[in-house]
């Protein structure tokens, strides 16, 4: 799941991303999603360790409407001996102090000389405010335990992740979020994000298991957001995260 999109301001916070609110909340947690103010169109990029192979590029739109939030997302991973491609539809809506999102998708698997596949996989989630300072997220992708083809009992991973975000201020975000592999050990995530000036922000990430450093920066105009990403794998090198995000309507 590493190779999933999550954008370049995620991965900038070491993908503690359970509560952050932008067109990547199509990928990140659909719950989000009802807390977006303005629609976006967005695109990112993945480079990692140098190899094309191992690359992922991101694409979706999210409408603001009154009566909820709309998504489509589509994703590419991979080179010609395996590749995956993910097309995503989502909803979600603003309830009160909370938001909830549910999220369908359809995601092909290639493997060279062993054929094709594809199968629907669905999520959901929320993200509530406990007061103007602490928000809390969660969040369930594959709840229904989908299978990776009708051949095989072998299952897509089915993951569950919540998080704090603590905000004292306005120039400040420090997120905490633990993520669980129903068949792995769990992973902990921490991230900050530090708004150096009005419209330029640094981050700070850290995952456990394995251990993980990642940096960022942002560039947040009111019409555009242009996010880099560096992460670091502590035996493997780096990779590059880059997105963009056009904010349009009001």
């Amino acid at each position: 799941m590493e190779t999933y999109p999550s954008g370049a301001r995620s991965m900038g916070m070491g993908n503690s991303h359970v509560t952050l609110v932008d067109g990547y909340s199509l990928f990140n947690n659909i719950g989000a999603l009802g807390r977006l103010e303005r629609s976006q169109a967005f695109f990112g990029f993945d480079h990692r360790l140098n190899l094309s192979e191992l690359s992922t590029l991101s694409a979706g739109l999210a409408m603001v409407t009154t009566k909820g939030n709309w998504g489509i997302n589509v994703s590419h991973f991979g080179g010609q001996l395996f590749n995956q491609q993910n097309l995503g539809l989502g909803f979600s809506n603003k309830l009160g102090i909370a938001s909830f999102g549910v999220k369908a998708n359809y995601l092909q698997t290639n493997i060279d000389e062993f054929g094709r596949s594809g199968v629907p996989i669905f999520e959901f989630g929320g993200v509530a405010e406990l007061s103007p300072h602490l928000f809390f997220g969660a969040h369930i992708y594959n709840f229904t335990r989908a299978k990776m083809s009708r051949y095989t009992d072998d299952t897509f991973p089915t993951l569950v992740k919540a998080g704090l975000s603590i905000r004292p201020s306005n120039a400040l975000i420090l997120n905490v979020e633990a993520e669980k592999d129903i068949l792995l050990p769990p992973q902990f995530k921490a991230g900050m994000e530090y708004n150096m000036q009005e419209k330029l922000q640094g981050r700070l990430g850290f995952n456990t298991n394995p251990n993980n450093l990642f940096f960022g920066i942002g560039f947040r105009p009111r019409k555009y957001h242009i996010d880099y990403a560096l992460s670091q794998n502590y035996k493997l090198g780096f990779t590059h995260h880059f997105s963009f995000n056009l904010l349009f309507g009001q």
